[in-house]
């Protein structure tokens, strides 16, 4: 199998690709139209991405089947486009999720302590420990999170370290599509230091930032999330407070942010931005990063060795399973429902031709088949197949299945 690396990539991911058998081509710079080319040029079956855009044309340009994302986000990847070419798309979801929250808790402990504004001072050759001794502390204090993904589980886990107290609101839980429950918010972390500590939920996230001295974000970027925290849930924090936003720069109104740094004297620590660089160093305009309270870093959240070396081998084991299965781990763009009505289930000698021979009178009667699994019995003589069709099969056609072959045992028809 071969694989493209099209970007900055760990040299253990490397090895790891190469040991698994892959022919492995790594080209880190590739961007744009380059990459598109090195797609259609290298035959590759596999591409593996970090920030690298992905587009439609690159899609189309060569045999590619799987893109992994060495990361958690993937909103720099077409998925959509992807799914409709029968691509899979797979990330490494949680291998960052404690450097990102090192980092965050970094901004929240320099915003408290001016620590940037403390070393500028000392760097120009001015003593003023009156200024800088000013701080609130964070023992006792209101850590808000918007998300409570695997980084916002690791916020929880550092702010118990602090002793500060938790409100969580999330749309999501581990994946799924609900909010996490009073029990899982109780779970989370080191279960004996959170005794000391009170964890609240909270219904909306303007509700969530009333609550918090901090507001931390940590959700995924999505049509529901974009500009999540705006103008009326800014309003409802508390003057003089905190937000950090590690997540994605869409997540935030940054205008409305803005007005409320002048306003309401939030602080302000941001590692993402809407319009980042697409290059590792440029100019950057962000009027925002040039406010007094406001203290930023370069999109580096993930940026420690430790992440990186769990993403590379995240990655290689993606890709090994791919090769050696055909089975892809984190894959984000599969169905969670497909459109079938009805299970088609046929209990068969595991024989030539049996499945042939199902699928033929399926194909007759129109009826399009979504999923299938075929499950064979120890030694290798009969199986179960499962069949998810998008119509209802009628019993003369279940009949004839039956009928038609002798290897045929039984067929049994369910309602999904």
């Amino acid at each position: 199998m071969k694989v493209l690396v099209a970007d900055t990539f760990e040299k253990s991911g490397l090895d790891g690709l190469t040991a698994a058998g892959c022919d492995v081509v790594y080209e880190p710079e590739l961007k744009d139209d380059a990459l598109t080319e090195a797609i259609a040029s290298s035959g590759a079956d596999v591409l593996v991405v970090r920030s690298t855009k992905v587009t439609t044309p690159m899609l189309d340009a060569g045999r590619v089947s799987l893109i992994v994302r060495a990361g958690a986000g993937y909103n720099t990847i077409d998925v959509a486009g992807a799914s409709t070419r029968g691509i899979y798309v797979a990330n490494c979801p949680g291998k960052n999720a404690i450097a990102v929250a090192e980092l965050a808790f970094a901004l929240i402990l320099a915003l408290d302590r001016r620590i940037p504004d403390n070393v500028a001072a000392l760097r120009a050759g001015t003593w003023n420990k009156k200024e800088f001794a000013q701080a609130q502390g964070l023992f006792g204090r209101t850590l808000a999170l918007l998300g409570v993904g695997a980084i916002g589980q690791e916020m929880v886990r550092r702010a118990a370290g602090f002793g500060m107290n938790v409100v969580i609101w999330s749309r999501r839980y581990d994946g799924q599509d609900r909010p996490i429950t009073e029990a899982e918010a109780r779970a989370l972390g080191v279960e004996a230091a959170l005794r000391s500590i009170a964890i609240e939920l909270a219904p909306t996230p303007a509700e969530a930032a009333a609550r918090g001295d901090v507001v931390s974000v940590h959700v995924a970027l999505a049509p529901e999330t974009k500009q999540l925290v705006n103008a009326a849930v800014l309003a409802r924090m508390k003057p003089g407070a905190t937000l950090i936003n590690t997540a994605r720069g869409e997540v935030v109104d940054y205008a409305a942010l803005a007005s409320a740094v002048k306003a309401r004297g939030l602080k302000v620590g941001l590692d993402v931005y809407a319009n980042e660089p697409a290059a590792a160093t440029a100019p950057f305009a962000e009027p925002l990063a040039a406010m007094p309270g406001v203290y930023g870093t370069h999109h580096i959240g993930a940026s420690t060795d430790q992440a990186q070396e769990a993403i590379a081998a995240e990655t290689v084991r993606i890709v090994r399973s791919y090769q050696d299965t055909g089975h892809v781990p984190n894959a984000v763009n599969l169905a969670r429902r497909t459109p079938a009505t009805h299970m088609l289930v046929v209990r068969h000698r595991d024989r030539p031709g049996v499945l042939a021979h199902v699928f033929a009178h399926l194909r007759q009667a129109h009826l399009n088949v979504q999923e299938t699994e075929n499950i064979v019995f120890e030694g290798a003589q009969a199986a179960v197949a499962r069949i998810n069709l998008d119509g209802v099969p009628d019993a003369a056609l279940c009949r004839a299945i039956k009928s038609g072959n002798a290897d045929v045992l039984d067929v049994q028809l369910v309602t999904l």
